[in-house]
């Protein structure tokens, strides 16, 4: 059921547009599932999006972006609760699908490892539960803070509500100092259709699956709702800890059930792929009578020394990976074809749909990707879906597995109405009738209005007061479609949002006088938008709106040019394809080509440059300082590897020098501070050479870093 154009089909050009759609959507997912308690999309439909991104990059790798949803965890933290930043971060896991899936994961593991293919492995396999991940933290035996994971880094201080729960203890006997417990919270079946029942006889809040009403309850403000909820906890992890709880990850899993938790009665030793996918289907089949939700078996390596080693990739272990269950699927009429014009000027068409339950969730909206997708054709012009094209009226298959809006996987010709047409996509825009031009190579046709396109500098303003972005409170989407059509008072472009109150002074028809409006919500506003005058770099650069730069690939610019007047002058000064700026541009590990040069060509472009410099000159843009450990011998050095590494892989090496706070790059510049050369390095030990720069052995290398 092939819906969008096949990996194998994709050009560079095709491939970067992809990307960037799959950056977007994963983002809004993220927001709507972990910050609003509100999925818009099933854990499957997630994971089929997340896999397509990482596929892609496989397949294009030179253009995974800085802020590829493959480097991203959960989403910023709600402003509701206090703000608790975890000792040891909680990461996600890595997606498994399918038996080869698990066998390349062994693979993969193993050859990181150094072991042989006869080497004895195992691995620990346990239900993945549908909850919320919450960290308990442990102090001489006491619970002291409970959180959310948040983005990974930061989450949430729910400790009042954890405390509610029967299964988390409020004291440990023979606990180490320091524990982290973690796990999952979680609501049974049962519960959870007595919990429903309850706010349907008081007129409350039905919730639309066991998973929303576990997060709900445990994110209340008031803890004696919390507490009138049926709320679980199973522990399987931890986070920082003064001292080991076991050598295995079985025997840590054993040693927290004799503290008192609750662990999962379905966690079983494996001994390789085979005994994994066997329990696999084991504990598929026993799904539907456990009495509470899970969507998939994770496996991690037992062994925790061979953990250690193994260690992190930017979001998650190396040492484990969950092997998710299948999407479903459910048949509706599609009733009309609309297309919306995105911020960057694309033209998305979406299904509106009669409403249909798929998963669990009612769908009305389908995206219908591009002209091709709905033609029945992929980019380069082969059949898809065996060639049948989609038109208003028809009878369409809907799964939920791939977009923050679901797909049409496939269509009923059989009962397609007899006057049913083609659908023709449009030429022009129809928000301000403009050309809309397709690109040789590209999937999407977009607006060239520009500036000039009211959809497009509406989608960016909105973009620009986001939560990732400026995140000002009360001015969102809502207000800003208001202000940008008031002709008195009127948001065109961002830097008019800090004009917002010297301009409304001297206004006879004040903003308190409009609709909606009084004198403290306009008050409360203009002193929102003052607090955010000051803004980190990073948020600034993402804020921006720049195609192809999202909100990791900012983190990266920002800590890479620190300040505003480096990163400014550099991107002004580079030229796109050549020059030592261009070079130093690409030489940020996860910069590719595309998104430079999408920022390039931002900057160089006279009306959206402008627009830039009289924001720029309303803020107070705060310098960004690299992540990691400051105290290391590398700590804020820019290191590259090449050659042949003998003593550890090319990821482990990345790996421990982005830990000790160094940053690595891809490419030798005037700006690299050390190169690590193993056998057979090439032209980079050249250019090193001619520029002067230090090189080193593998030896060495590890020397100085010692046992960091």
């Amino acid at each position: 059921m092939s819906d969008t154009p096949d990996i194998s089909e994709l050009n560079e050009d095709t491939a970067a547009a992809e990307l960037a759609r799959l950056a977007d959507l994963l983002a809004r997912a993220n927001q709507a599932y972990h910050t609003r308690d509100a999925p818009e999309i099933s854990d499957a439909e997630y994971d089929a999006l997340k896999q397509r991104n990482v596929a892609i990059e496989t397949a294009f790798p030179h253009l995974k972006r800085a802020d590829s949803p493959s480097d991203q965890v959960g989403a910023p933290v709600s402003e509701t609760f206090a703000k608790v930043t975890h000792a040891v971060r909680m990461l996600s896991l890595a997606n498994a699908f399918d038996a080869t899936d698990i066998t390349d994961f062994d693979q993969t593991v193993r050859r990181y490892l150094g072991l042989g293919d006869d080497a004895p492995l195992e691995y620990t396999a346990e239900p993945k539960i549908d909850g919320l991940s919450l960290s308990l933290r442990y102090e001489n035996g006491r619970l002291v803070q409970a959180a959310t994971r948040g983005d990974g880094e930061t989450g949430e201080n729910v400790t009042a509500n954890a405390r509610t729960i029967d299964d988390i203890p409020e004291t440990l006997t023979d606990a180490p100092d320091v524990l982290e417990v973690r796990g999952e919270v979680y609501m049974g079946h049962d519960d959870f259709t007595a919990l429903n029942r309850r706010q349907a006889e008081q007129g409350g809040k039905s919730f639309a699956n066991p998973r929303n009403a576990a997060a709900g309850s445990l994110r209340q403000l008031d803890a004696d709702i919390t507490r009138s909820r049926p709320l679980r906890f199973f522990a399987y992890a931890w986070g920082e800890i003064s001292g080991p709880l076991a050598d295995t990850q079985i025997g840590a899993i054993g040693h927290l059930q004799d503290l008192g938790f609750q662990t999962n009665p379905l966690t079983r030793l494996c001994d390789g792929p085979a005994e994994m996918l066997e329990h696999y289907a084991d504990i598929e089949a026993r799904r539907v009578t456990l009495g509470y939700d899970i969507d998939g078996v994770v496996y991690k390596v037992n062994d925790l020394a061979l953990q250690r080693r193994l260690g992190f990739r930017s979001t998650t272990p190396r040492w484990a990976i969950a092997h998710k269950f299948p999407a479903e699927l459910a048949w509706t009429r599609l009733e009309k074809i609309e297309i919306q014009v995105g911020r960057t000027g694309a033209l998305s068409p979406v299904a509106r749909l009669a409403p249909v339950t798929v998963g669990g969730v009612v769908v009305s909206n389908a995206t219908l990707h591009n002209e091709d997708y709905i033609a029945g054709r992929d980019s380069n012009g082969n059949p898809i879906r065996d060639g049948k094209d989609i038109r208003e009226g028809d009878w369409v298959q809907v799964y939920r597995a791939g977009d923050v809006i679901p797909k049409v996987a496939d269509v009923d010709l059989s009962r397609r109405p007899d006057d049913a047409v083609p659908y023709a996509f449009p030429t022009l825009c129809p928000d301000c009738g403009s050309e809309a031009i397709r690109e040789a190579g590209d999937a999407v046709r977009r607006c060239t209005g520009g500036v000039i396109c009211p959809a497009q500098t509406v989608e960016r303003l909105k973009h620009f007061v986001g939560r990732s972005a400026f995140d000002i409170d009360g001015l969102g989407a809502k207000q800003v479609e208001m202000f940008y059509r008031d002709d008195l008072l009127p948001i065109r472009e961002p830097a008019d949002i800090f004009t917002l109150a010297e301009r409304d002074a001297q206004n006879l028809s004040k903003l308190q006088n409009r609709d909606g409006w009084g004198e403290k919500s306009a008050t409360k506003l203009f002193e929102a938008i003052e607090e955010k005058r000051k803004i980190p770099l990073n948020r600034l650069i993402f804020a921006l709106g720049i195609r192809h730069v999202g909100e990791s690939a900012a983190a990266l610019l920002a800590t890479n040019y620190n300040n505003w007047p480096d990163f400014e002058t550099a991107i002004t000064a580079a030229t796109v394809g050549e020059g030592p700026e261009w070079d130093g541009l690409l030489a940020i590990d996860g910069v590719g080509a595309v998104m430079a040069a999408s920022l390039v060509t931002a900057f160089h472009q006279q009306a959206e440059r402008a627009s830039i410099d009289r924001l720029v000159a309303q803020l107070d843009i705060q310098d960004v300082t690299p992540r990691g450990r400051i105290d290391s011998p590398v700590a804020g050095k820019t290191v590259v590897f090449t050659g042949t590494l003998e003593k550890m892989s090319r990821a482990e090496a990345k790996a421990r020098a982005e830990a000790l706070g160094a940053k690595v790059a891809g490419s030798v510049s005037a700006k690299t501070d050390l190169l690590v050369a193993g056998p057979g390095a090439g032209s980079k030990a050249k250019k090193a050479a001619d520029l002067g720069i230090e090189t080193i052995d593998e030896d060495a290398w590890l020397d100085l870093i010692g046992e960091a």
